[in-house]
């Protein structure tokens, strides 16, 4: 399930994403509209790729009719714990490269409005920080296209990848 949101509380389901490190998802709204920017202003690059485990989504968007998608890039059924995915690891995804971020996704007001105040305090309970329940975000470190139904499989931290001394990946 591809998700692009091209405005607040839009959201196109897609076969097939485009993505690059300049503007993040093609036709979404990061570029333009970024809920965090860097000192100078421009769109946080760690925020360009949103991922959500499909077992969460399962858990909190049950009134599927009624309420909007969540937004999230795309969902997996991947293990994105911190213990299994740390920030700066690479994640292959059709012929894109993305980096998982070191920023925690803890789950707008708008994500207890839809999905109930219970569910951001599951997902930010100190013991369920960890696990990333809200999805990882991610930079995107090489161009390329995602589409419906690739594997997403991870690599070491770009450091590991270039020879650069890095701790061995987890898997």
């Amino acid at each position: 399930m591809l998700c692009l949101r091209p405005d607040y509380g839009h959201r196109r389901f897609v076969p097939e994403v485009t993505v690059t490190r300049s503007a993040g998802i093609v036709g979404e709204r990061w570029a333009t509209r970024p809920w965090l920017r860097t000192p100078d202003g421009a769109p946080h690059p760690g925020i360009q790729i949103c991922i959500l485990s499909r077992r969460v989504l399962d858990q909190v968007w049950r009134r599927r009719t009624e309420i909007v998608h969540p937004g999230d890039t795309f969902i997996t059924d991947m293990d994105l714990s911190e213990a299994n995915l740390p920030p700066g690891h690479v994640l292959r995804v059709g012929t894109a490269l993305l980096e998982v971020s070191d920023i925690f996704n803890d789950a707008c007001v708008k994500w207890a409005a839809r999905y109930g105040a219970s569910s951001r305090v599951w997902i930010n309970a100190p013991e369920n920080r960890p696990l990333r329940l809200r999805g990882i975000l991610c930079r995107v470190v090489q161009d390329g296209r995602i589409r419906n139904g690739d594997r997403v499989t991870k690599s070491p931290p770009l450091a590991a990848l270039r020879g650069v001394d890095s701790p061995p990946a987890q898997g």
